[in-house]
């Protein structure tokens, strides 16, 4: 089983942006440290208590400060972007930090409707042109794209080209990654459909492509990690996202799903390291996954590194 990082880059009070950048780079180092796989960093717009707007940049800066880890995003939101722009970046990016880059692609707006449109204009009309957007973008990637005829390239034209990665919580984004070739990263922990309903289509439908030749899936899970099962527990109730999600004072909610779990168990592992680690293989086991991407919002920055050293000693 392999372990990766999603970081939110949160902004925990009474913490500033910078601070939040400096525990970014933390995290990242510890990671690799650890053995994790992977680190990634989320786009979100106008969220005061979510530091990162712009993946590219922050990962230049953790790439300067990180040796062997891959980076990317988790995920750039495309429907934001023209996709010549995005691949000259993480071109670039990949041409700085040769064979250690992901471009993760997302459909969400990231905040706010206000903060869609004074991004990027009407953001459902994006949203409607993606498949022609994603088209475009992987035809530059992979060194094919044409304007009026002419070849276009997104220079610099790295030596290895970034690995590429749809992300999403249904069957729409599965089916996009399907159908270019690339690998599919299933928001559990965001999500109320049934991952291995989802990730199954995916395979199902997969075309092989220059990115791949065979379906890679990694399923996204929030996880809180403690010494104890009652720490776990009180470090997770109070998280609003947490709360809209059943858990509360009293912990998970009524009512069972898959497997006789409520969602909020779907979407959030709560627990020592060793429970974390059995939670974790079963859904493996489920949906014949070997990679999860490992997001962690604990409100304060030195037990959220805990937990993730917690369950790298047991793992990684």
């Amino acid at each position: 089983m392999k372990l990766s990082v999603l970081d939110l880059v949160p902004v925990i009070a009474p913490a500033d942006v910078g601070t939040a950048y400096e525990q970014a780079v933390k995290l990242a180092g510890q990671a690799e440290k650890w053995g994790y796989s992977r680190y990634w960093v989320a786009e979100h717009h106008d969220m005061p208590s979510l530091a990162c707007t712009s993946p590219e940049v922050l990962l230049a800066h953790i790439g300067a400060r990180t040796d062997r880890i891959r980076i990317g995003s988790g995920a750039l939101l495309l429907p934001h972007y023209k996709p010549m722009k995005v691949a000259e970046n993480f071109h670039m990016l990949a041409s700085l930090y040769p064979g250690r880059i992901d471009l993760g692609i997302g459909r969400a707006p990231g905040g706010s409707a206000n903060a869609a449109i004074a991004l990027s204009g009407n953001f459902l009309e994006n949203v409607r042109q993606l498949p022609e957007t994603l088209k475009s973008l992987m035809a530059l990637l992979e060194g094919r794209f044409a304007c009026e005829g002419q070849p276009v390239a997104a220079r610099p034209v790295p030596s290895i080209p970034p690995d590429v990665w749809m992300l999403g919580t249904n069957s729409k984004s599965a089916a996009f990654a399907a159908e270019h070739g690339t690998g599919y990263v299933f928001g559990q922990f965001m999500s109320d459909s049934d991952a291995l309903e989802v990730v199954s289509g995916y395979r199902e439908k997969f075309v092989p492509s220059v990115q791949s030749e065979r379906p890679r899936v990694i399923i996204a899970i929030g996880v809180v990690c403690a010494d104890s099962e009652e720490e776990a527990r009180a470090l997770a109730v109070g998280m609003p996202w947490l709360q809209s999600a059943g858990y509360g004072e009293g912990g998970a909610s009524a009512g069972t799903g898959v497997e006789g779990q409520t969602l909020a168990q779907r979407r959030m592992f709560l627990g020592t390291a060793a429970s974390v680690r059995e939670q974790l293989e079963r859904l493996a086991q489920r949906c014949g996954v070997e990679e999860f991407l490992v997001v962690t919002p604990i409100a304060d920055y030195d037990k959220r590194l805990r937990s993730y050293e917690l369950l790298s000693s047991i793992i990684c």
